[in-house]
């Protein structure tokens, strides 16, 4: 069920604005006027979001907040008001909030924060359908790229099958969360799902972790103790950097893989393991069986189904979407009013490199945002090393100017907002001059409304003379 945007105002100008704004946009929207009841409005529907200013908000009822959270549960509030005003209401993170005078694009960017929040909470008991939010998949992996989207069927293609999968990918890329993805979407995600972080364990333990151990199977043993396989019985087993296991440990976990049987430790006696295993490595195994470092039998017995994710900067049109993602989740865990970053921010992380991929990115937002604390982070509260790093190289005008003109991605890539952002505006600058600035046929020739290119003008501050 897609949100509806509920615009509460006593000033009609603003609340149409906003209405026409957020409806240009895409969104469906209804403004309450003020013999509108707006406990009788939720009722209608169970997925809402308002927008309102704060004093009349406020004004329409006594403790409007509780009321209103209770008549919808799963309303989020975007309130706009002076600054600082914020800070006298209690937290609470259906409670966003926007500066007066209100900036259209901070406005669609606090609606999408308010979408994924509510596609998050309904992750958690009634998934979301792929057509409504399509940037998700199981509330966790965040993208809407043509390698995502392709990456989001591949996994749920998967899911149903018993087949062991290999999920391969840069360091930071999510393995993990697709590994996750792969089990809530299976019949087995009632059951375990248990990671082993092979590389983390040291050798001499990480058989014992694995298979668990009888009592007296060596020094310290005082009672026997479950292993992995065994937790994870009718579930999933997750093996994270699978490339740093040792020889003999393939050998054992090609048996298990063979036999569906394991042996504690210690023990005599085998057990069965119906367990379903997904590997993980950022190493590429190819090479290492040709160097003879991982069993080739096992390496074919992993990779049933591969999984490739991938990198950060083979997706840079996600990077808003992580980006926004990101903030609202560090904004509410910290109490932090961030409103986004500045455009020129955006692209300056749009186009670096991310050796530490999605980690990386999101540990610089959460760095910013506790650093920043409110306001726009601009480029010059990003670190040294995002402005001096392995970025493209050539300025994103340049770049965008470039692909808009000869319709070919560069190698460096770009940033997707801003290019189709320069490709828009020429558009309208190239219809204006051919009217000799008639608005009205200018907009005929973009199918548009008149009000709608006006207010893009305004928006985007387009003049005929630039």
């Amino acid at each position: 069920m897609h949100s509806e945007l509920l615009i509460v105002d006593n000033d009609r100008k603003t609340s149409d604005l906003v209405s026409a704004f957020l409806t240009y946009q895409g969104y469906s929207t209804t403004v309450l006027g003020e013999r509108d009841d707006i406990f009788d409005t939720l009722g209608k529907q169970s997925r809402h979001i308002m927008i309102a200013d704060l004093p009349t908000l406020l004004a329409r009822v006594p403790d409007i907040l509780a009321k209103a959270w209770e008549a919808g549960p799963d309303l989020v509030i975007i309130a706009y008001d002076v600054p600082g005003s914020a800070r006298t209401l209690p937290h609470n993170e259906r409670l966003l909030f926007l500066p007066k005078p209100i900036n259209l694009d901070e406005l669609e960017s606090v609606v999408m924060r308010a979408r994924e929040y509510q596609a998050l909470q309904a992750g958690n008991s009634e998934p979301a359908t792929s057509e409504e939010f399509p940037h998700f998949l199981c509330s966790t992996i965040i993208g809407r790229s043509r390698k995502m989207l392709a990456l989001f069927e591949m996994i749920e293609k998967v899911a149903e099958s018993n087949a062991t999968v290999l999920v391969q990918g840069e360091s930071g890329t999510g393995k993990e969360l697709a590994a996750r993805a792969i089990h809530q979407l299976s019949s087995r995600s009632g059951k375990n799902f248990v990671p082993v972080n092979c590389a983390a364990i040291p050798d001499e333990l990480l058989e014992s972790e694995l298979f668990g151990h009888v009592k007296g199977a060596f020094t310290g043993a005082y009672a026997n103790r479950p292993g992995r396989f065994e937790l994870a019985d009718k579930g999933t087993l997750f093996l994270d950097e699978i490339g740093d296991m040792k020889a003999n440990l393939q050998v054992k976990l090609l048996r298990v893989l063979q036999s569906k049987e394991f042996e504690p430790v210690g023990s005599a006696r085998s057990q069965k393991a119906d367990v379903r295993i997904i590997a993980a490595t950022n190493a590429n195994l190819e090479e290492q069986v040709a160097n003879r470092n991982f069993r080739e039998d096992l390496y074919y017995r992993l990779s049933v189904i591969p999984i490739t994710l991938p990198a950060l900067r083979e997706r840079r049109e996600d990077i808003p979407l992580l980006i926004n993602h990101f903030l609202g989740c560090f904004n509410r865990d910290k109490r932090r009013l961030v409103k986004g970053f500045s455009r020129e921010a955006l692209e300056i992380l749009c186009n670096f490199d991310w050796p530490g991929n999605v980690r990386e990115l999101e540990n610089l937002v959460e760095r910013m945002v506790t650093l920043k604390e409110n306001g726009f982070i601009t480029p010059d509260d990003l670190p040294d090393r995002y402005l001096r790093g392995k970025a493209t190289s050539r300025p994103v005008a340049a770049i965008t100017t470039a692909a808009a003109a000869d319709d070919e991605l560069p190698l460096g890539g770009i940033c997707l907002n801003s290019a189709v952002e320069a490709f828009e505006n020429r558009l309208i600058l190239q219809a204006l001059q051919r009217t000799g600035g008639n608005k009205k046929e200018a907009a005929n020739l973009l199918n548009l409304k008149r009000t709608t290119l006006i207010e893009k003008l305004k928006k985007k501050n387009l003049q005929l003379d630039q």
